[in-house]
């Protein structure tokens, strides 16, 4: 856990692990199912990890029914995503809380409870924004003390600038932020081989 009397909120964002919806971009790789029990394995991977450090709340789409999700409760909050682009999500998830919140999605897996812990501090100890960048341009972890819209509107998400345009946006609102660790996601098919080479090869599927 974090240190005594820093209390954090993680807040998974995560799909259901339903064949043709999840991981949509792997289906070459591994089928509709093979797909699907990756999304399965890789949320359970990020749900555990968050549990070491704090209070959990999963985000479902398309909602919490599923019993992927179900599995949780009530070691876990859940609520469903609202409607709106991925970062009306985002601020949606941070705002529903009166304390810091780290967002992570279920795409990296090798975001461990020490990297968690490292985010959580660094607000806690004052700073505003922590963001965790992606390999790919984005982020794989963003935490804050109070909402700010601002971070999240109007981005054109899912390409490889949205860091960049991150940081401009950060550094023009006069806010403190750190970029504690660059991680990767697990997208596109020659990523399951870099899970393989970085003993992540257990959450793969059969």
């Amino acid at each position: 856990m974090c240190r005594a009397n820093r209390e954090i909120t993680i807040a998974i964002l995560a799909k259901a692990p339903i064949a043709g919806l999840a991981k949509t971009r792997l289906i070459p790789a591994l089928g509709p199912e093979g797909a699907a029990r990756l999304q399965e394995r890789l949320l359970t991977a990020a749900v555990q990890t968050a549990l070491e450090v704090g209070a959990v709340t999963l985000w479902a789409a398309p909602d919490y029914s599923h019993p992927a999700f179900q599995q949780f409760a009530p070691r876990v909050r859940l609520a469903c995503q609202p409607d709106g682009d991925l970062g009306a999500r985002m601020l949606d998830a941070i705002a529903a809380e009166n304390r810091p919140v780290l967002v992570i999605g279920t795409d990296c897996p090798a975001l461990t409870a020490d990297h968690l812990r490292r985010s959580a501090d660094l607000l806690h100890d004052g700073i505003d924004v922590v963001v965790n960048p992606a390999e790919d341009g984005g982020y794989v972890l963003i935490g804050m003390r109070k909402p700010e819209p601002r971070l999240f509107a109007d981005m054109e998400w899912s390409t490889a600038t949205v860091m960049m345009e991150t940081r401009r946006r950060l550094a023009c609102l006069n806010l403190s932020w750190r970029e504690p660790a660059r991680l990767w996601d697990v997208d596109v098919p020659q990523d399951l081989q870099r899970m393989r080479a970085e003993s992540l090869a257990h959450l793969l599927p059969e």
